[in-house]
């Protein structure tokens, strides 16, 4: 038996019942589990330029049936995959680790399209398939947007409830890049992997008192919180302020737009922003412009990039058996509706040819 479920922003699972003739015990907590976590925008490259895709495309397997998959590999303890977009990226995940990155995607300019997905190719450490699972969504940019962003251009803003990556860049040099991440609860700096965030806007302005969620796109001026997707762990409340030439402007209320440099003022502190040293976490006392009133001046640790990121979850089950032949693409079940006591009704999404065997 095998089902598949498919998690964008709330778990979807399907009730035990209908888990069919899987025998009890050995298979019944045999999840196996694929996320895909990638960024919802991608810079497009130009001539010799590679503008790698940043934060680059991360895949995680969790569930205790990788550790049955791997009981039957004999000690091969490897799951390969490979990433696709312009060029193919062969990586292996670890199942200790659990986790692989795929750092050197990049469009080229000769690709015309505005909108792609990404193609993820799993095997296993004997060669075997498991099957291709597909990205969400990904619209292709030419560089940040500094223009005043529009309901036209909704697509590039940043919203509340929404997922972000942030990460920081020294001089623009790539080997630089630290992304802000949570390791064992506590939040770090981190080159090699990143984590996604769920950002919420609370009143509109920094001066109006508690925290209230509100709806809407995240706007400078704003006080936002940031939630560890995974774990839950939290930054307190901070202003986001958005970021010029190493200058925090404090006077600007326009909408955040994807890849806009920002910088976080602590609402306890309004000269205390967040900020990385090496792979720590600090917070940063800025200096207020001597020339300007409305800007304060910060150092290269204080000033991120914002970017909104997808999450991806594929859970399937293989049952008793492993499965022998590639299941791709894998059939997306969507919802589970019982109709009456003897009868139930499945609603699935299934790609192209794909069925589902019973």
């Amino acid at each position: 038996q095998l089902w598949m479920s498919q998690k964008h922003n709330k778990r979807m699972r399907l009730d035990p019942c209908f888990l069919g003739t899987r025998e009890p015990g050995r298979g019944a907590h045999a999840d196996q589990t694929i996320i895909i976590l990638h960024a919802k925008v991608a810079q497009k490259s130009y001539g010799n330029e590679k503008r790698f895709f940043c934060p680059p495309p991360c895949v995680y397997i969790t569930g205790h049936g990788w550790r049955i998959t791997q009981d039957h590999l004999k000690g091969k303890k490897q799951v390969l995959c490979s990433v696709t977009y312009t060029l193919s990226v062969s990586v292996s995940v670890s199942l200790q680790q659990m986790f692989a990155c795929a750092k050197s995607l990049f469009i080229s300019d000769q690709d015309k399209r505005k909108h792609f997905r990404l193609l993820l190719q799993l095997f296993l450490g004997n060669r075997q398939e498991v099957g291709s699972f597909q990205s969400r969504m990904i619209k292709v940019i030419s560089k940040p947007s500094q223009k005043r962003q529009s309901m036209k251009n909704a697509d590039l803003c940043i919203s509340s409830c929404s997922r972000v990556a942030l990460f920081n860049r020294l001089r623009s040099q790539t080997v630089s890049t630290r992304y802000l991440s949570v390791d064992r609860g506590a939040f770090i700096a981190s080159a090699r992997q990143w984590t996604a965030f769920t950002i919420t806007m609370g009143r509109c302005r920094a001066d109006q008192g508690d925290f209230v969620l509100n709806e809407g796109f995240i706007c400078y001026g704003c006080v936002v919180q940031l939630v560890c997707t995974e774990t839950g762990v939290a930054l307190p409340p901070m202003v986001i302020r958005k970021v010029n030439k190493q200058h925090a402007i404090l006077d600007v209320d326009e909408p955040v737009s994807q890849l806009h440099k920002c910088s976080f003022q602590f609402r306890d502190d309004p000269q205390a922003f967040l900020c990385l040293s090496n792979d720590t976490i600090i917070q940063h006392q800025a200096q207020p412009s001597v020339r300007d009133p409305s800007r304060v001046v910060l150092n290269d640790g204080a000033c991120w990039t914002i970017i909104g990121v997808e999450a991806v979850e594929f859970t399937f089950n293989q049952g008793p058996a492993c499965i022998q032949t590639p299941v791709s693409p894998f059939p997306v079940i969507t919802g589970l509706e019982v109709s009456s006591k003897v009868t139930d009704t499945l609603f699935s999404k299934i790609p192209h040819s794909t069925c589902l065997d019973s």
